[in-house]
């Protein structure tokens, strides 16, 4: 549902909560058991007409015309006791009037106060001066709310049959997040802002190993970490951040510590840390300080937790249109040359000469390899990490694809640890191999390809190695490194093209961490190893 009729919904909601407890507050002070008694059935009126709302399936008229009738009789049937109810029908005109404007607020009046009139006078022979005079300034109240109904309508209201509601709202959202970007006052790239956080920390802990995590789905996932003794680990480290996200709140053991980082009261990131075995936990007091440092970091949070959610829309907006491209060349350029096909056929069943009966071979040769090569792109535009176990996992089945459509053996070998880099990472480090696996497969003429994948959060490296006639001078219309290059430029890796020897190529991209660590010995990774073969 779109945000303004959200908007609405909730607006309808809490004119009638207010309503009902006002006129239930008034009544239950003045013991009137007739008013509480039809201000209860008005009640159950109105969460009727909130739920027949939020279904917008049910036709309109239920909200702007039944609803104020039956309030119209509860009011009507309790008006020779009590005129404590007659509020409740300035309600009716307000919430039609956000829901259809002014046609909706005068039908929901006139209905409304019609029945009650006629129900009263039915029921009481007549309407006495009291009566007509609560019902006089009721009308004139709710006219009142129905005309800032009608003037909130069309800044309120789409369409649920309106297919371009979802455009107009995310145009507005869109042109609202470019102006407030412009008085931004930090950057927004995540691992920046990361080691500007640790390096706070720092500067207040005289820290030997230091990382910032955060969410990815139920776990925590590395963004940037720092060692300054490499023989420290952060082995307990990951466990520490996810007892404090569980906890929500600072938890310290001894000379280690977790502390999370908040932003309109949700978690964004966790920073854990170890001192040195040095230092006494107790007389720096670590508790103090890493609340302190809690509350120091607040500002920071906010623009953390800004640069993640921009990163978050960029790689979705990235993905839509790469399945937008997919479609496009599926739907539109691949069955355009298969029809050529089709054509070609055709004149291959009556050729004219031996010679033209070659070339009409040919020409079905050379269409049916580009029929193939568009859907080799078409796959590579699709297939991403998404929701694969891991980064290795969607490499190997890339490396399935390939092995399948070019008939050579891919040897994948996967070095992954439980914990898994940030999803744009992943995107960026997937996209670089399988642009390194597909040239390989398609212009090296190799008899084997080589991968190996090798993460350990929040560093990562890739390798692709080729038995092929190794690196060729780029044509002029070749882009495909340079896009590599951008993209590793984008998460802060480097990419490497090598020649080998005596022949082939290596394509390395390394992710590394700003203080690298090597694992203690007694910490094997797990390892996988996958031959894949036609």
């Amino acid at each position: 549902m779109p945000r303004r009729s959200w908007q609405r919904l909730r607006l309808s909601a809490a004119a009638r909560i207010f309503a009902l407890v006002a006129l239930l507050a008034s009544a239950g002070l003045s013991e009137d058991v007739v008013a509480v008694a039809a201000l209860v059935a008005i009640g159950a009126i109105w969460v009727i007409g909130e739920l027949i709302e939020l279904d917008r399936r049910m036709p309109v008229w239920l909200t702007t015309f039944a609803e104020p009738l039956g309030v119209g009789i509860a009011c009507g049937l309790a008006l020779d006791r009590t005129t404590a109810v007659v509020g409740a029908l300035a309600v009716g005109p307000f919430t039609a009037g956000l829901r259809r404007g002014l046609p909706g607020a005068v039908t929901a009046l006139a209905s409304g106060f019609s029945i009650a009139v006629l129900v009263a006078s039915l029921a009481n022979g007549g309407l006495d001066r009291a009566q007509c005079q609560a019902l006089a300034s009721t009308a004139v109240a709710a006219l009142g709310f129905g005309l800032i109904a009608t003037f909130l309508h069309p800044l309120l209201w789409r369409s649920d049959l309106d297919p371009l509601a979802p455009y107009h709202d995310a145009r507005e959202l869109i042109r609202e997040l470019i102006e407030v970007s412009d008085g931004l006052s930090s950057s927004l790239d995540p691992s920046a802002l990361g080691t500007t956080i640790l390096d706070r920390v720092r500067d207040e802990l005289p820290t030997t190993a230091l990382a910032l995590y955060v969410p990815n789905g139920r776990d925590l996932t590395p963004l940037v970490a720092t060692a300054a003794d490499p023989t420290t680990q952060l082995r307990d480290a990951d466990v520490l951040a996810l007892r404090c996200r569980v906890a929500e709140r600072a938890v310290v053991e001894g000379t280690a510590f977790a502390l999370p980082l908040t932003a309109g009261g949700t978690i964004v990131a966790v920073v854990a840390g170890r001192l040195s075995e040095r230092m006494d936990a107790d007389r720096l007091d670590l508790r103090r300080r890493v609340r302190d440092l809690d509350r120091e970091l607040v500002t920071t949070a906010v623009h953390l937790d800004t640069a993640l959610l921009f990163a978050g829309l960029r790689d979705r907006a990235t993905s839509f249109e790469r399945r937008r491209l997919a479609r496009e060349m599926h739907d539109g350029l691949a069955q355009d040359i298969a029809s050529l096909g089709y054509l070609v056929d055709a004149l291959a069943a009556v050729p004219t000469s031996p010679e033209q009966a070659v070339r009409i071979e040919g020409l079905r040769s050379r269409i049916t390899s580009v029929v193939s090569e568009v859907r080799r792109s078409v796959m590579t535009l699709r297939t991403g990490v998404g929701e694969a176990a891991s980064l290795g996992a969607a490499l190997g089945t890339v490396a399935r694809h390939l092995t399948e459509s070019s008939g050579i053996p891919i040897h994948v070998t996967l070095d992954e640890r439980e914990t898994r880099l940030r999803p744009e990472v992943e995107a960026e480090l997937f996209r670089i191999a399988q642009q390194a696996m597909t040239n390989a497969a398609r212009h090296s003429g190799a008899q084997s390809i080589e991968v190996h994948c090798r993460v350990r959060p929040p560093s990562a490296d890739i390798t692709v190695r080729d038995d092929g006639c190794g690196l060729r001078p780029a044509r002029p219309d070749s882009h495909g490194l340079a896009i590599m290059r951008e993209r590793a430029t984008l998460i802060g890796a480097t990419l490497d093209v090598e020649q080998r020897r005596p022949h082939g190529t290596t394509v390395t991209v390394r992710l590394v961490d700003p203080a690298p660590t090597t694992p203690p010995d007694d910490a094997p990774a797990p390892l996988l190893e996958e031959t894949l073969s036609r």
